[in-house]
This record gives C-alpha cells, sequence and structure tokens, in this order.
C-alpha cells in the first residue's frame, strides 16, 4: 500500500466533499493516486445513500414554508447525523425546498414526497442522495404536517429546533405569533381537554387516587383532591388551559377570548424528539482516518 497521509485525505475530502474514511479508502484503493481516488468516489457516491440508511439521523432543523397569499403552510422535519451538517446551507436550503414542496405540489404522504419536484427540477429523493454523497452523512425527511386555513397561519422558529404553525381564525397575525411563541415555549399535546384521550386521563386519575388514599383522609376529601389535580393536569397539558407566558395572569383560553380568537389547530415539531441518539467518538474517527498504517 502506497504512504497515504493525513493531508492527502484532507486533500481528497475537500475536492469531493466527502467523509473522511470514503476518502481513505479510495486512496488505498488507489494506491495513493488521487486523481484515480476521486473518479472511485464519484463512481460511488451514487451508492452512498444506501450505505448510509443505517446510520442515526438525529440532528437537523424544523423548516416552515407558508404560501404567498398565506393560506397554505407545512411544518418540516429534516434530519442529519451532526449538527454541524444541519448548519450547513445547503441542508438548510434542501429542508426549506421539502416544506416548499410540500405546499405547492400538495403531498400528503413522505412516499409521495419523494418523487415531488423541487425548483431545480429533480425530485425530492434526487436532490437528498446528492446531499448525502456531498455532505457525507445520513440525511432524511422525517415528518411533514400540512395546513389549509380560512384564517391566518402564524409560525414561529426558536433557531432551526423548535418550530410551530398554528391556524387561527380572524386576520391577527400578532396574536398568532404570541401563541405560537407561547407553544414553543410551554409545549401543549392539544388544545382542549376534551382532545385528551380519556385513557390517559383515567390512567392519571388511578396514579393521584392511589397517591391520595395513603394520605389517611376521608373518601369524600380523597376524591376533591383527585379532581383538583386532574384540572391541574388538563391545565398543564392543553393550550387553552396554560397560563399564558407573556401574561402569567392570563390562561390562554381567556386571551383568545378577548380577542374574539379561535386556535384551530397547531403543530409542533422538536429536532431529534422520540429519537434514540447513538454516541459517537468523532475524535477517533478523525484519527483513524488519519492513521498512516
Amino acid at each position: 500500500m502506497s504512504n497515504i497521509t493525513a493531508k492527502m485525505v484532507a486533500e481528497l475530502r475537500e475536492i469531493t466533499s466527502l467523509g473522511m474514511m470514503e476518502c481513505k479508502k479510495a486512496l488505498v484503493e488507489a494506491n495513493g493516486d488521487m486523481k484515480k481516488a476521486e473518479e472511485l468516489l464519484r463512481i460511488k457516491s451514487g451508492a452512498k445513500a444506501g450505505k448510509l440508511a443505517g446510520r442515526t439521523a438525529a440532528e437537523g432543523v424544523v423548516s416552515v414554508y407558508i404560501s404567498a397569499d398565506g393560506k397554505s403552510g407545512c411544518l418540516v422535519e429534516v434530519n442529519s447525523e451532526t449538527d454541524f451538517v444541519a448548519k450547513d446551507q445547503s441542508f438548510t436550503d434542501y429542508a426549506n425546498s421539502v416544506g416548499k414542496a410540500v405546499v405547492e405540489h400538495n403531498v400528503t404522504t413522505l412516499s409521495d414526497l419523494a418523487n415531488a419536484k423541487t425548483d431545480n427540477g429533480k425530485t425530492i429523493e434526487e436532490t437528498r442522495k446528492d446531499l448525502i454523497a456531498k455532505l457525507g452523512e445520513n440525511i432524511s425527511v422525517r415528518r411533514f404536517e400540512k395546513f389549509h386555513t380560512n384564517g391566518t397561519l402564524a409560525t414561529y422558529l426558536h433557531g432551526s429546533k423548535i418550530g410551530v404553525i398554528v391556524d387561527i381564525d380572524g386576520d391577527n397575525v400578532e396574536l398568532g405569533r404570541d401563541i405560537a411563541m407561547h407553544i414553543a415555549a410551554s409545549k401543549p399535546v392539544c388544545i382542549s381537554r376534551e382532545q385528551v384521550p380519556a385513557d390517559k386521563i383515567e390512567a392519571e386519575r388511578h396514579i393521584y387516587s392511589e397517591q391520595a388514599a395513603s394520605s389517611g383522609k376521608p373518601a369524600e376529601i380523597v376524591a376533591k383532591m383527585v379532581e383538583g389535580r386532574i384540572n391541574k393536569f388538563l391545565a398543564e397539558i392543553t393550550l387553552l388551559g396554560q397560563q399564558f407566558v407573556k401574561n402569567p395572569d392570563l390562561t390562554v383560553e381567556k386571551l383568545l377570548a378577548s380577542k374574539n380568537a379561535k386556535v384551530n389547530a397547531f403543530a409542533l415539531y422538536i429536532v431529534g424528539d422520540g429519537i434514540e441518539k447513538k454516541e459517537v467518538d468523532y475524535a477517533a474517527e478523525v484519527a483513524a482516518a488519519a492513521k498512516i498504517n
């Protein structure tokens, strides 16, 4: 095997924008011939998406897109393996193009989304594979939620990691944005207590009943304690029951009533929420890539 140096690996990575380990392997296969190694990588990069598909993509961005008339919109989460790649401009551009494709092509499923065309003429899936080849990481469109309203779509992004879309009656953009900001901060799971599944309420009631029973208080007092806790629980997880972050003296329900407004729906995405992240020793990976023998 030719003498493969760290400088050669770094140079090939600069040329191709592919991962260090891939660059080192190509140089080894090409016996140190830089042009041949570059050619090998270009040939193999088409299959790169499949090779990386098993690697956990738990970083990324949340992106929002609203149509020109303000009546249709989309919230989308696109994942990468590292935050470094998530900050790359080509990655954020791709995430934005996904939301636009969902709205413009009236996409309803991830499988349909893969075949939707972007402004560059390629499909979402083709563009994704190109981006994987360029950035050297697994990239995936995890989820999206589409909205159409006769009222107002308000949005809020906290950096690129938390995103909210709210469908609110009327034309009060400022109120809509305040509600979206509140949702990002307080993270309700639904709009009202009527939307909380009955089994979830009963499960909480059972827990509270067991806790209260051990207090030794009379049954009627225990029942009141349980109902008090249930009401507090529902207030904490429902948008209408929460205290408004900008004025804790008001609940969101009272705020909306004072403005004669109603929230019809909302979506809240947090990057990587629910994904089990794998710990990767990047220092070891760099050392392995630069190792000569």
